[in-house]
């Protein structure tokens, strides 16, 4: 079963927000409505989370993403549609009950640190155990444990504004991880670091997925750290989702010409990988052949080729063969233009908006 699944989600501003759904079920555009006045903000989203994975949302500012992630937790109250987490439907929680699950099982953590510049990191980290009523030592040193794993140990008593915004950002991701909490809700939490940093909260976050094993959420506008960082990838547009797949479906396979003109400068090397360029296994391979698993991404695939001209023998995780790489099939996925690209299609931001 899944950890989240939200269902037929419309989030709309403005005045009679019911009736504005009903207009858009029955075909009104987003602009129809704005010029009544009212903003549809989400529009008929629905997906799922697996337990452990991470689902990426991304979309250009105003596309919904953020209002989104807010009605996850309840932050923001649904015009309509429903949200389950665990089996359990949040849209029909008390206020109560809505709080007490924020506190122990949904934890956000937001683009801008929001540290209390008066508290140290380890009471800063400790937060939302002492909102939750934990005794001072379990807190303390659940906050501790979380600092060490987002890689502050020995910062406990330093301030905030003896951290680089990097340092701050952890602090934030070990606040969310002291609590617990399942299942993670990060609203473009690295946007506001410089690239350098942000790859380094990107393998941050990885390598603490790969232990904790969390169900995270997590929003971008940013492609190359959704198709870096997720499992699965949505992208929004004006409010719906137009596009729900993994980075290699979105990479090889996008949905749409708006989708097609956003992949255009990402490096397929780095997202391809060698079980998804393969070819069904024919025959038997030379003695020098080398073996690679499914998952290598195909900008590895090239040290192999240097050794041998021979093709790649692809494993799966059980080091069953399923395939064969040659280095032409690895040379045309490199090169090769994805379907509903336009030649020239636009490489920034700017332009995709332009295209839409």
């Amino acid at each position: 079963m899944s950890r989240l699944k939200a269902e037929h989600l419309y989030k709309v501003f403005g005045r009679r927000p019911e009736t504005a759904v009903r207009r858009l079920e029955d075909g009104a555009s987003r602009d129809e409505l704005r010029a009544d006045g009212t903003t549809a903000a989400v529009i008929d989203a629905s997906f799922e989370v697996e337990a452990g994975q991470i689902f990426v949302v991304m979309g250009l500012s105003g596309s919904g993403k953020s209002t989104l992630l807010r009605m996850l937790n309840g932050l923001l109250e649904p015009t309509a549609g429903s949200v389950r987490y665990d089996g359990r439907d949040l849209t029909a929680l008390s206020p109560r009950e809505l709080r007490e699950v924020r506190s122990r099982n949904i934890s956000m953590v937001f683009q801008h640190f929001a540290l209390f510049p008066h508290r140290s990191v380890l009471e800063n980290a400790a937060y939302g155990l002492e909102v939750r009523g934990v005794p001072r030592a379990e807190r303390e040193e659940r906050a501790a444990q979380a600092l060490e794993l987002a890689g502050l140990g020995g910062w406990e008593a330093s301030w905030p504004d003896e951290l680089s915004g990097g340092m701050q950002q952890r602090v934030g991701l070990a606040r969310a991880l002291a609590t617990d909490a399942d299942l993670l809700l990060m609203d473009e939490s690295f946007s506001a670091l410089d690239p350098l940093i942000r790859r380094d909260m990107q393998d941050q976050l990885l390598d603490l997925q790969k232990r904790l094993k969390k169900t995270i959420v997590f929003i971008t506008h940013d492609l190359n750290e959704a198709m870096r960082l997720g499992d699965r990838i949505a992208v929004m547009r004006d409010g719906r989702i137009v596009q729900n797949g993994t980075a290699e479906d979105i990479l090889v396979r996008p949905a749409n010409d708006y989708v097609a003109s956003f992949i255009q400068d990402v490096d397929r090397s780095r997202v391809l990988t060698a079980g998804s360029i393969m070819d069904e296994p024919a025959g038997e391979l030379p003695a020098d052949a080398v073996t690679v698993a499914a998952g290598t991404p195909v900008a590895d695939l090239f040290a192999p080729f240097a050794r041998s001209a021979a093709p790649l023998a692809v494993t799966d995780e059980h080091g069953a063969r399923t395939g064969v790489v040659t280095r032409e099939k690895l040379l045309a996925a490199l090169a090769e233009q994805p379907a509903g690209a336009a030649p020239g299609a636009a490489a920034n931001e700017e332009e995709v908006t332009a295209r839409a």
